[in-house]
């Protein structure tokens, strides 16, 4: 059983169908490269196995752990155990990360019967997360995201995921914007957390160099809503030598 399976996903926004009959499934532990041109729905993709309330599912399935969260709130879905880390985090005035980070861990723990975590043990485990991933200590005490620089809002989003790591982590071109450094640090984060616990990861790009940092198991390409080719990580360098043509060139034959 995969940990994360779409099944036949239709998706609309409004009148606009954007996902057409999707297939794809992501493992324990393994690493799935999402690729493709823009405009070929990889970030609708990634809202809809989270849930956004702008998406339509008209068809198809989305299920976690053999669970159907078709239907499921995005709370609910990330309580299970998916993380999505964002294209463009969003800042939220007047709330600090040590408050934010403290009130996703406490929900994570209602969900499995346990009670509130001290504000001590808290602060043991953010060290240890901060230790883990490379973030400076004194990011906790800033306002969630305002007045940080892209890197920096990505660095803070892997910092949740190190502090409360999931079954699966869904990293929606994580590496946009990013200068080397950051970039770096995004990559060292995933890979400390995987190691550590053996999550599955959807990472969704249509660069290549963060592949070279976050190896994948297996990679996808997705064109016009659907996955139209599949195979391992020399397809990275495929796509690095010849660009995204030859895949239109080859969907167009098939069509014929």
């Amino acid at each position: 059983m995969s940990e994360l399976e779409i099944r036949n996903l239709h998706v609309a926004a409004g009148d606009k169908q954007i996902l057409k009959g999707l297939d794809l499934a992501v493992e324990k532990g393994e690493v799935h490269a999402l690729m493709g041109p823009n405009g070929s729905g990889k970030s609708t993709l990634a809202n809809a196995i989270m849930g956004n309330p702008a998406l339509d599912v008209t068809e198809g399935q989305v299920l976690f752990r053999g669970q159907d969260i078709t239907e499921l709130e995005p709370d609910e879905r990330a309580r299970l155990g998916l993380f999505m880390a964002f294209q463009y985090p969003v800042a939220i005035p007047g709330v600090t990360m040590t408050k934010y980070l403290r009130m996703v861990q406490n929900a994570h723990r209602a969900e499995r019967g346990e009670a509130e975590i001290s504000l001590r043990d808290f602060r043991k485990l953010v060290e240890q997360a901060m230790q883990l991933t490379n973030i400076p200590r004194e990011f906790a005490s800033r306002y969630l995201n305002e007045g940080f620089s892209g890197g920096e809002k990505k660095r803070l989003e892997m910092l949740q995921l190190a502090l409360q790591p999931p079954q699966v982590a869904v990293l929606d071109e994580t590496d946009s914007g990013l200068d080397i450094d950051a970039l770096n640090t995004v990559a060292h984060a995933v890979n400390a957390v995987k190691a550590q616990h053996d999550m599955g990861v959807l990472i969704i790009t249509h660069y290549q160099r963060i592949l070279h940092l976050i190896q994948p198991t297996r990679v996808s390409i997705m064109y016009d809503g659907r996955i139209v080719k599949e195979g391992g990580a020399d397809l990275v360098e495929q796509l690095e030598r010849k660009g995204y043509g030859w895949i239109r060139d080859e969907v167009a034959a098939a069509a014929a």
